[in-house]
């Protein structure tokens, strides 16, 4: 497939098992910075090409998910947006998350892609049938993982994901040729 994005045989064959891919927020679908206003209020910044990719996996059968040790406002009106309706916030145990996860969509960890960026999310990553980190994830992470994507988390990480994951099911040319006059 992609040789240049490190894409082997067994990512592809975990790739087309996928049914539903969760993502940690901080250092994967934002760059991990934490902005603070002087009232308290905590912003985040997310990329849009990422929430497109998101997107288009929605519109091919694949559900997402966020499980997030942090608890934030920001967070529930980007999931509302991209319309996550899976969001476990503040689950310093994502393990727990992960079987609360499980149990709430019956599906089992083979057919569930996880995307983390550092060691609070080892626990669920090597327990999913595809584990994925983020290009600039700690290196204990990246060791663990079946796949690094090329880009940085909050940079096009998400886009990496769901790009990898429509190409495994061979619907990637077909779902680009929809924005080709």
């Amino acid at each position: 497939m992609d040789s240049d994005m490190g894409i082997t045989e067994d990512v592809i064959g975990r790739a087309r098992r996928i049914e539903l891919v969760g993502f940690d927020v901080d250092g994967v679908l934002t760059n991990g910075s934490l902005f603070f206003g002087d009232d308290g209020q905590e912003y985040k910044a997310f990329n849009a090409r990422d929430g497109h990719g998101l997107r288009m996996l929605h519109d091919h059968g694949i559900r997402t998910a966020i499980i997030t040790g942090r608890t934030s406002q920001t967070v529930a009106h980007r999931a509302n947006n991209l319309e996550i309706d899976i969001v476990y916030q503040g689950r310093h145990d994502k393990a727990g998350a992960l079987d609360e996860l499980m149990q709430t969509t019956g599906l089992e960890s083979g057919r569930i892609a996880y995307v983390g960026d550092d060691v609070i999310d080892l626990p669920v990553l090597c327990r999913v049938g595809l584990a994925i980190a983020v290009n600039d994830a700690h290196p204990l992470v990246v060791q663990h993982c079946h796949w690094q994507t090329p880009s940085r988390g909050g940079q096009g990480a998400g886009r990496d994901v769901s790009e990898l994951l429509l190409k495994a099911r061979g619907v990637y040319e077909a779902a680009m040729q929809k924005y080709i006059p």
